[in-house]
């Protein structure tokens, strides 16, 4: 902040005595200000070798340099009194061309063309400001900055932008080794004259430019003279205030003279253009304090696309192994084991050694290559969706990308995306079955770090990997975790995994440096290549290994067709809010141990935590062209519709989902229906039946299995409409009192299921506007009295709300059966294992039977979600001891809800799947006991 006693002395600087002047034989001019007062200026020179210098080197710069544009371009106001000026940290001569090639290919204001304002006694020789310029006096201050700032405070009317910009002679952000690298490689240091003769010739086909939002230079101004900003660290806040007012004030940015000779280029930004440069000690405090916040906004800009620099692999081991808290760690581990300390810390370090990421910028270059190439082959485009939300937090917080897991695909495509669009890559935890020859080291290289798949119990380990995690998130290293633990098989979002959740809050409360954010990512894929493996994985086949062989087998699919894929930024989620929320204070934990416990507060934070994240997940989805087929088809008999009634069952949806929309996160495709249906028959997924009274549309042969995962990626979207529908299609006529106790009672499952995101406090509001958007597409009717009915029986309405009402039917099954089994088998005789199991059975028994086989009707994980539901709500309780699950009356007052949504049919059959004598139990329970013991072997 500017201190007041300097605010009250600003005033006009001194101007030239004589109207004209000549300055080692360049042409001066001279114009009058309103005290009559002339102010002199120094142009750049325009002589013609000057002019063919710039021309010679624009065209030079072209050829060797091809940069990659990052973020969006910056919108300017279409004022033609805005001068607008471009800012560059470092004076280069490279720089200021490829600026001003960049300003010309993208139809921007010329970087490298004189700025003339005569009304405001502005002559500038190019609209470039450089912050750091060879040539600067006056405690190194930028002249051209100073001049437009002693003009800005001189005429009020005058308006002034400034774009700052980030150049990058490639992206790694480590300090390499060899001198090469430390030639080419655009890491910390700044570049000098060699450097940039390396950079253009080595690296010009690895540079990045990215132009940042303009921001008004006298707003900065004013807010500084009014002690609103604080310092530096504001500036972001100071340029986002600007960008919401839409001042119409110019951007200004500085540039030396670049493309012309060095002296003349350097006597051209020394001598001010005329004689506004104050001499007051205001005016330099100022601009010392302007150009301080411009170069702090372009180091944050350019961290949050390099990363922190690194140190090396062994380095950072070493680091890790004689830090105060694994030095803890290592003392109580040989305490409690009986060994030596140089035993227990030799077990640490190759605990570390195992983990530690060691990246390699060479690497990353190579799969981003690899992989631009890999996704024009599987793909037809990769959709991204609210990146923006992500690049505006990037440079403030420490980002934790929270993503959903679908594939093996994620690690690789959400790293590409985050890369390609120009910030940081982020370190992935990675479960060390990917650490299998040839594959893991070149993953370990490029994103990932690696973690046991279980370590419960092993103290070390686990001091080991928080430490870690607390390194990289201390050193402001962006980071990637899959909440769910492992790929969902059903493509349902699983339960959430609290371990490396509970680490980030746990590093935070030992120290805290940057703000963590949370960045809830939704991935979805149009097809995948792990389906079929997920079909059998679900069906009871072992999962498999991953091996070489594995990743060759997938590597013949790359001529098979995949559609697009999307990924979709959810609404951030920021630690802070639940600190707030959870009275949770910062700093809380001891900096030097990793072994200190979380209180109850703070456990329960981190479980809400995990419950928003996989909601704002669901919040982002993408309601895709596959998935919106898949919901449709498989909620018709035999997966087959008429091609007209496809066509409008598909409409009616996207009609649904667009008028009262999910989450405003939510993306819903923009195809027709006709033109689904034909993408669906282009990716080998439905197939057309020709037919003399019309088309049919149905499910290709054996992917009603595959079709199901889509379905599930979008169930939550339309559930509720589902299960309402379900309600009066089932009863015929039914009061909006009933209706509204059902659904309030059977939420919470639902909720549990699919991390539906409304709240049950407000449900009943829900509920209304979920029956009007059925009631204004003409599926339900509203009789008066408080009473809802079905259409006519015979319309198109009513065939309509039979499919929508079929997709909620699977869940409320799976309830029944799970209810139906607990009341027959008595309160106190199974364990939450044993039910888990026993429901998974007799759903694999019932698919086969009554079903369409589809395998994720039996996934477990949907059973284990309903149990823990029932114990969370209070309907269960569960002995600590022997896992014994106990229960009352309630169970039979959940189950007598069905007869309002299943028909009788099925509940006659659920019943009887569910009836099993107690020999059948034993035996199948021993059956299950003696598989898992099999596999765990296999494991072994």
């Amino acid at each position: 902040m500017i201190p007041k006693f300097l605010k009250k002395r600003i005033f006009k600087a001194p101007v030239a005595t004589d109207g004209t002047a000549k300055t080692d034989g360049v042409a001066t001019y001279s114009t009058a200000e309103t005290d009559g007062n002339a102010i002199a200026t120094k142009p750049y020179s325009n002589a013609p070798i000057n002019q063919l210098y710039r021309k010679l080197s624009g065209q030079m710069l072209d050829i060797a340099v091809k940069p990659k544009l990052l973020g969006e371009l910056p919108e300017f106001d279409n004022d033609d009194q805005t001068l607008r000026f471009y800012v560059l940290q470092d004076y280069s001569r490279s720089n200021s061309i490829l600026i001003d090639l960049q300003t010309q290919e993208h139809n921007l204001p010329p970087a490298l063309v004189g700025v003339n304002d005569a009304a405001h006694n502005i002559k500038e020789n190019a609209a470039i400001i450089f912050l750091n310029h060879p040539s600067a006096k006056d405690s190194q201050l930028s002249p051209r900055l100073s001049r437009l700032v002693s003009a800005i405070l001189q005429y009020p009317e005058l308006k002034v932008r400034l774009v700052p910009v980030s150049i990058l002679w490639g992206r790694a952000p480590e300090k390499e080794d060899s001198l090469f690298k430390l030639l080419t490689a655009d890491n910390w240091q700044d570049p000098s004259i060699t450097k940039q003769l390396f950079n253009i010739g080595v690296m010009g086909r690895d540079t990045f430019v990215q132009f940042h939002p303009p921001q008004d230079l006298r707003t900065i101004i004013n807010d500084n003279l009014k002690g609103d900003v604080e310092g530096p660290a504001t500036f972001d806040s100071v340029a986002t205030d600007a960008l919401k007012a839409d001042l119409t004030a110019t951007d200004s940015l500085d540039i030396e003279s670049t493309a012309t000779n060095n002296d003349t280029a350097a006597d051209a930004e020394q001598t001010p253009s005329y004689a506004l440069v104050a001499s007051a000690d205001s005016n330099r405090e100022l601009v010392r304090m302007l150009q301080q916040q411009l170069s702090l906004y372009l180091d944050k800009q350019r961290a949050s696309m390099l990363g922190p620099d690194l140190s090396d692999r062994r380095n950072l081991v070493d680091k890790l192994v004689y830090s105060p808290a694994i030095k803890h760690a290592i003392e109580m581990e040989a305490a409690e084991k009986g060994t030596s300390v140089r035993e227990a810390r030799s077990q640490a370090r190759g605990y570390a050694n195992e983990m530690v990421n060691d990246y390699s910028h060479s690497i990353i270059r190579g799969f981003y290559k690899f992989l631009t190439w890999l996704w024009t082959q599987l793909y037809d485009g990769v959709e991204v969706h609210h990146f923006e939300r992500v690049r505006d937090l990037a440079t403030d917080y420490e980002l934790i990308y929270v993503p959903c897991h679908r594939s093996h695909v994620d690690y690789l495509l959400l790293s590409y995306v985050i890369y390609k669009r120009g910030l940081s890559i982020p370190y992935v935890a990675a479960g060390d079955n990917l650490d299998v020859p040839v594959l893991g080291p070149l993953l370990r290289g490029a994103v990932a770090f690696y973690i046991r798949r279980s370590f419960r119990g092993n103290a070390l380990y686990t001091a080991v990997l928080r430490e870690y995690m607390h390194t990289l998130i201390t050193r402001n290293t962006p980071i990637e975790y899959f909440i769910e633990g492992g790929r969902s098989r059903s493509g349902r979002l699983l339960p959430p995994k609290m371990g490396m959740l509970a680490m980030t809050v746990h590093s935070q409360l030992r120290q805290t440096n940057k703000p963590v954010v949370f960045i809830p990512t939704y991935i979805g894929y149009e097809r995948i290549m792990e389906g079929g493996t997920y079909v059998g994985e679900l069906k009871g086949k072992p999962k498999e290994s991953e091996s070489l062989i594995g990743l060759l087998k997938v590597g013949r699919k790359i001529e098979r067709i995949f559609g697009n894929v999307h990924l979709s930024f959810g609404t951030p989620l920021h630690l802070s809010d639940f600190r707030t929320k959870f009275d949770v204070p910062a700093n809380s934990l001891p900096s030097d141990r990793t072994d200190s416990p979380l209180d109850e507060k703070t456990s329960a934070m981190v479980d809400n935590i995990g419950v928003k994240v996989m909601q704002h997940i669901n919040k982002a989805a993408v309601v895709t062209p596959v998935s919106l087929l898949s919901l449709v088809l498989l909620s018709a008999p035999k997966a087959a519709l008429d091609e007209n009634i496809c066509r409008e069952q598909i409409a009616l949806y996207q009609g649904l989902a667009q008028q009262l929309v999910y989450s405003e996160d939510t993306v819903i495709t923009d195809m027709t229906p006709q033109q689904i249906i034909d993408y669906g028959i282009k990716l080998k997924l439905i197939e057309r039946t020709p037919h003399i009274l019309g088309d049919i549309i149905q499910v290709a042969g054996k992917q009603a299995a595959l079709l199901s995962y889509f379905r599930n990626n979008i169930l939550h979207v339309f559930i509720l409409l589902s299960f309402l529908s379900a309600l009066v299609a089932r009863n015929g006529r039914i009061k909006r009192s009933r209706l509204d106790s059902i659904a309030e009672q059977l939420y919470p499952f639902l909720q549990s299921e699919l991390f539906l995101y409304y709240p049950a406090h407000g449900l009943a509001d829900t509920l209304n506007k979920k029956v009007d958007n059925l009631l204004s597409h003409g599926l339900i009717v509203d009789l008066g009295d408080d009473t809802l009915s079905v259409p006519e029986s015979n319309s198109k309405h009513y065939q309509q709300l039979q499919v929508l009402a079929t997709p909620v039917g699977q869940s409320l099954e799976r309830y029944f059966m799970t209810l139906a089994l607990l009341a027959q088998q008595g309160s106190g005789n199974l364990t939450e294992n044993e039910v888990v199991d026993l429901c998974h059975l007799l759903g694999q028994r019932l698919s086969v039977l009554y079903a369409d086989d589809i395998p994720d009707f039996f996934d477990r994980a949907l059973f284990t979600s309903f149990i823990s539901a029932l114990t969370r709500l209070d309907y269960l309780q569960k002995d600590d001891e022997t896992g014994i699950l106990t229960f009352d009356h309630r169970i039979n007052d959940i189950a007598h809800h069905a007869k309002y949504v299943l028909t009788p049919d099925m509940m006659q059959i659920l019943q009887q799947v569910a009836s099993l004598d107690e020999e059948e139990i034993t035996h199948a329970i021993t059956e299950i006991s003696n598989k898992k013991q099999r596999k765990f072997g296999r494991k072994r």
